[in-house]
């Protein structure tokens, strides 16, 4: 069996020209620019099972928005090969976006000055969605998401997660089978957050769609993926399950520290904690490595050597996983 979504050698250049920032070389770029060529997505392979929620990680301009938009057909590749459902997205666009669904968190598909029960009324009609199923899509669509309050407001006034819980609506009253998601948490509070990632689990539960979700959000992908994907500089740099991007970052956390007396010139690191910052005399963020400690452990031994005001846990940031990726890639290249 064929897999939903295919991508070969996928490349996506785009070509600019080099303005000086002086007065004289910006006049002369009137007569004689100099092209640059910008590599934004550089021979990307990878396969997607139907059913399959895959997350794609990296940093801002590592790429991940470009492929999405040439998996959607908003952007044609330079070179390469894309196959979705059976189709090529951007020479096949008009019969293929009736199969999928996007939602981008820094792009809305609502109008702003009408409420968005009339935006659905705009998509049943593009999609041809009869009266009887658009009503059954839209009653569950608007439960799941608890929006029925919200739905006969003028968009402007919603909030961002209100705002962003139509938007899937907006994409997936024509059941596509695929969805792409373009940072669609970014800026939203938890609760909002945690409301989007149950919906689209239950999505992907009851229909058996395929999503690819693009992020900065580690907790998304660990909610949702099952898969992960990690780009930088437009290459893929790891591809595999959750559970081996854990193991290979060793399940560290980034813990920020505020005691209540000064802690200048006091060790932290140690075979189990090293040292990220000291924004001060007082404050201190360590990298945590939770396969050799418990999160409980290292607090049970700070608290005995020091007093704190204030403790923050969170995941590592995104850029440093990338960074430890290409660390591991260049040890093994060495070696």
């Amino acid at each position: 069996m064929k897999p939903l979504i295919e991508v070969n050698h996928l490349v996506k250049t785009y070509k600019t020209y080099k303005r000086g920032a002086k007065a004289g070389q910006a006049f002369k770029s009137f007569f004689c620019r100099e092209e640059v060529v910008i590599q934004a997505v550089d021979a990307i392979s990878f396969t997607i099972e139907q059913g399959e929620i895959c997350g794609m990680l990296g940093p801002n301009g590592a790429g991940k928005s470009t492929t999405i938009k040439m998996l959607c057909g908003a952007l044609h590749p330079t070179s390469g090969h894309i196959r979705v459902l059976g189709f090529s997205p951007a020479q096949e666009r008009r019969r293929y976006v009736s199969r999928i669904g996007a939602v981008f968190g820094q792009k809305s598909q609502l109008i702003w000055d009408i409420p968005p029960i009339d935006s659905f009324h705009m998509n049943q009609a593009i999609y041809g969605i009869s009266p009887a199923d658009f009503r059954m899509r839209l009653d569950e669509l608007a439960e799941l998401l608890d929006i029925a309050h919200v739905m006969e407001k003028p968009t402007r006034v919603l909030s961002l997660g209100e705002r962003m819980k139509c938007e899937f609506v907006m994409a997936m009253l024509h059941r596509p089978q695929v969805l792409f998601l373009d940072e669609p948490t970014i800026g939203l509070d938890v609760i909002a957050k945690v409301k989007i990632r149950e919906f689209v689990r239950e999505m992907n539960r009851k229909h058996n769609m395929t999503c690819i979700l693009t992020t900065h959000d580690l907790e998304d992908v660990e909610e949702l993926a099952h898969r992960v994907i990690v780009i930088n500089h437009g290459a893929k740099v790891f591809d595999d399950s959750l559970q081996r991007l854990k193991h290979f970052l060793g399940d560290k956390k980034r813990v920020s520290l505020t005691f209540a007396d000064s802690v200048q010139g006091t060790g932290f690191e140690n075979a189990h904690t090293r040292i990220i910052e000291r924004p001060s005399d007082y404050q201190v963020t360590l990298e945590v490595d939770t396969a050799r400690i418990s999160i409980s452990d290292f607090i049970e031994e700070t608290t005995r050597k020091h007093r704190f005001s204030d403790i923050s846990i969170k995941e590592l940031p995104i850029q440093q996983v990338v960074m430890d990726l290409y660390k591991a890639g260049e040890s093994k290249r060495g070696s």
